[in-house]
């Protein structure tokens, strides 16, 4: 588990690419210290396991799934990743719940300053944007952010500089795309009360029934 507390920018030093997977090999500093293999790294928000690792760098495998779901397809030689070490048990939460299963992608539509903050706007699927709670949480290539606005196709999160100075988002430009992770919680809830919804639905000819016998 995570916390979208990002530890450092790391540089790809070598990718290389199987049929459908590829194995990442990542020049880092701070997230190597008492890191061994077998823990767990995000990149870019993604949570890959450290297979080997020295003073300067480790390696990670990325399987079929993490490839077709994340942004990590379009990784090169040289390109910079936020970092972030699994939370320790004694850990402060700085951030929020971060499992590093990306849920998709989004694709950066706009990117406006107002003073201090920047502004991205961010494009995505109805499935994913369904999830998206105006002042909750989303993980954006592994940054806890607080969602500052939603519209039914896109939302946006507004920056402070030590966030812009600290992660890649100060790379990011208009039409790139960025991992996506979800409040946890607002699934949970979904596959919990989903059912128990269902079935109370079957009692009714159509759902605006239902919604008038709950105050709707």
């Amino acid at each position: 588990m995570f916390t979208g507390i990002v530890e450092e920018i790391g540089t790809v030093k070598n990718i290389k690419r199987g049929t459908s997977s590829a194995s990442l090999l990542v020049l880092a500093e701070k997230v190597l210290d008492g890191t061994k293999i077998g823990d767990s790294i995000s990149v870019n928000g993604v949570c890959l396991t450290v297979t080997s690792l020295d003073n300067q760098s480790f390696c990670a495998d990325v399987m079929e799934e993490t490839m077709r779901r994340s942004s990590l397809c379009s990784l090169t030689a040289g390109a910079k990743v936020n970092l972030e070490r699994a939370m320790p048990a004694d850990g402060r939460f700085g951030g929020h719940i971060v499992s590093g299963h990306i849920d998709g992608t989004g694709t950066i539509k706009n990117i406006r300053k107002e003073e201090m903050a920047v502004w991205y706007d961010i494009e995505s699927d109805s499935s994913l944007l369904k999830y998206i709670v105006k002042k909750g949480s989303v993980a954006i290539d592994g940054i806890s952010l607080t969602v500052a606005d939603e519209t039914a196709d896109h939302f946006s999160v507004s920056i402070i500089p030590h966030t812009m100075g600290n992660t890649i988002l100060s790379e990011k430009k208009i039409g790139d795309v960025v991992n996506i992770e979800t409040d946890i919680i607002g699934k949970y809830v979904e596959k919990m009360v989903a059912p128990q919804t269902e079935s109370r639905l079957s009692n009714y000819e159509d759902a605006t029934e239902f919604l008038a016998e709950n105050g709707f």
